[in-house]
Formats: C-alpha cells, sequence, structure tokens
C-alpha cells in the first residue's frame, strides 16, 4: 500500500491565522460597514470553530454581536448573509495570498517535494473553501508540485474538522490505507480529525505551546526545519522519531512497519528550485 503525505493548509503551508483570515475578515465588515472587528483574542478563540462559515455563523449566538449588529429574523435570511459575508472575506483573503503577504511556513515545500520524489503520494485537506485552499497550494508549493497534490477542502465533505471525513476522503483518492498516512497540522482540531481517521500525525503549530497541547501526536516540532526565528525545536517526541534539524520522510520509517521502505527511491522527481 502506497504512503500518503497529506498536509494541512492555513497553519501548515503558510502561517495565515492571524496574518491572513484575521485581517481578511475584518476588512470584509469595514468594507460592508458592519460594526464589527475581531481582536487577535477574539479570533484565537474562534479557531475553536473549523471552517470560516462556521466562525461567521456562530456570531448569531454571540451577545456582543447582536447588541453592535442588526441581524434578520429567519434562519434563511442569515444563512444568505453569512455566504454573502463569507464570498466577500474569501476574495479579500485570495487577494492577500496572490500578492505574497502570506509567509509559507518553513521547510513546507522542501518536504512536499521530498515526498513526490520518494514515491509517496502528496494531498492537502482543509476545512477551508475550494478557491481559498488552491491559491494557498500554488502560493506555497509553486505549480508543479500543485500538480501533483490532490486537493480536499471542507466543502466537499459532510463534516469538517474535528471529523475525519477530509482525511479519509483524501486517504481514498489517493488509493492509501489510512494506516499508511502522515498528517501534517498546526492545531488540535486538526490533530483530533487525523487521529480519528487512523492516521499519525505531526504537528507544527504557529503559536507557542506545551507539549501537553497535542495529545496522541507522533511529535510537535516548531516548524520543519530551521528558520528565520531559529533551529527546528522538537517540543514533543513521542514516537521517538531520530530528529535532526530538519523533519524528513526518512525518521518515519519506524511508524509504517508494515511497509517496505520507499523513501530515497526516486520514482516520481519533480523539478522544483
Amino acid at each position: 500500500m502506497r504512503r500518503a503525505l497529506i498536509l494541512d493548509c492555513d497553519g501548515v503551508l503558510v502561517d495565515a491565522e492571524q496574518t491572513g483570515h484575521l485581517r481578511a475578515f475584518n476588512e470584509m465588515w469595514r468594507r460592508l460597514d458592519v460594526p464589527w472587528q475581531w481582536t487577535p483574542e477574539d479570533y484565537a478563540r474562534k479557531l475553536a470553530i473549523s471552517g470560516g462559515k462556521e466562525r461567521l455563523a456562530s456570531l448569531r449566538h454571540d451577545a456582543a454581536f447582536r447588541a453592535a449588529v442588526d441581524l434578520p429574523s429567519s434562519d434563511s435570511a442569515w444563512q444568505a448573509l453569512v455566504r454573502t459575508w463569507h464570498a466577500l472575506k474569501t476574495d479579500i483573503y485570495l487577494g492577500l495570498v496572490e500578492r505574497g503577504d502570506l509567509d509559507v511556513r518553513v521547510g513546507v515545500r522542501r518536504l512536499a517535494r521530498e515526498a513526490v520524489e520518494s514515491g509517496w503520494a502528496l494531498a492537502v485537506a482543509s476545512s477551508g473553501s475550494v478557491r481559498s485552499v488552491r491559491s494557498v497550494v500554488r502560493h506555497a508549493l509553486g505549480d508543479e508540485l500543485a500538480a501533483a497534490t490532490v486537493i480536499v477542502a471542507g466543502d466537499s465533505v459532510e463534516a469538517k474538522k474535528p471529523a475525519p471525513d477530509v482525511y479519509l476522503q483524501a486517504a481514498a483518492l489517493v488509493r492509501s490505507d489510512p494506516s499508511c498516512c502522515l498528517v501534517i497540522e498546526d492545531n488540535a482540531v486538526g490533530l483530533k480529525a487525523a487521529l480519528r481517521a487512523g492516521m499519525t500525525c505531526v504537528v507544527t503549530p504557529t503559536r507557542c505551546p506545551s507539549s501537553a497541547d497535542f495529545p496522541g501526536a507522533a511529535a510537535v516540532l516548531s516548524a520543519l526545519g530551521p528558520g528565520p526565528e531559529g533551529p527546528m525545536r522538537v517540543i514533543a517526541n513521542a514516537a521517538g522519531l531520530s530528529l535532526g534539524d530538519e523533519f524528513h520522510l526518512s525518521v518515519t520509517h519506524r511508524l509504517f512497519p508494515s511497509l517496505s521502505s520507499e523513501v530515497g527511491k526516486r520514482t516520481n522527481t519533480v523539478g522544483v528550485a
């Protein structure tokens, strides 16, 4: 059975939540003259909800928001308003991506290239919209690797993370068993989704966590390699991986004992600078 590397999108490919999505949500409200802004602390709490439309929809039950904004009384009108807001927010966010305003996370393109060159399947599984995910994948991985990447977005599954749906669909599309899939996530919600799918997960958070924040992760790393903020730090290593200054797929061989080694077999080379 072929191994698969499945990457989350926002937070793994790009450092997007605070500098991208929060900025886009607040700009959307300004353009529509909606008297509301999320602070970084507000939005950090909203990250427990998977999906932008779902975060917007949750405001209907927010007392402070209801006091500041006149809301439609019917469910259908409210849902239509959420869709309008989210469509504009997505346009603003995609503009940020296309202008290169979001930083690609350290090591992610290298690891994706390593997967393809080693014969692993490559996928991105996200709770975001397909427009947003495709744009971020091209920005972060480049055109050649993006063409080799299977994309599963939140609007193509019944339930978003922490449900396992996006990960199970990604495994099915690349014809890999969940037990043969390695997931890279950045938060506890995504980790839970990967574990529920029966997959191994390494976490690279964008904020400073404690090792206790990610129970069940094979490892928790500050990044996938050294970068401007310093060397890769190993926050937790429950799987006992042999980690150096970069995370490589070769160190995960022991996590898939039933499979013969594929790392180093350059069966499908993608030329990425």
